[in-house]
């Protein structure tokens, strides 16, 4: 079997072409690099539920981590015609796609290592 076909590797390069697509609308919205480069690990504060509740932690870094709500916040920034907004939803989405480029998927509740590319 050709090893693209692998459906890791396949979620792999799905990641890459996000960040890419996320990073070249960001960049012809014309919004500033440096509130690119302050929210990019934003998403990340899922981490901390870890500390507090390891049974709800998933579920919180997987809803920061689903590319749903970051495309509702750049649709409707779009549709109100509003770049900050639609800013924050390409940061977002840029920040999801780097962490499925880099094997960093949702998270099962077996642990934090567990994730949707680990079963695929």
């Amino acid at each position: 079997m050709i090893a693209p076909a692998r459906p890791a590797v396949l979620l792999r390069l799905d990641g890459f072409a996000v960040a890419l697509l996320a990073v070249f609308l960001y960049r012809e919205l014309g919004a500033s690099w440096w509130l690119f480069a302050g929210l990019f690990l934003a998403p990340d504060i899922g981490f901390l539920a870890y500390l507090v509740n390891r049974t709800a932690a998933p579920i919180v870094y997987n809803v920061l981590h689903t590319y749903a709500i970051p495309a509702v916040c750049f649709l409707a920034g779009l549709r109100m015609q509003y770049a900050p907004l639609m800013g924050i939803g390409l940061i977002w989405m840029a920040h999801i796609g780097v962490d499925r480029m880099l094997g960093f998927g949702l998270k099962y509740a077996e642990g934090f290592r567990v994730t949707h590319l680990q079963k695929c």
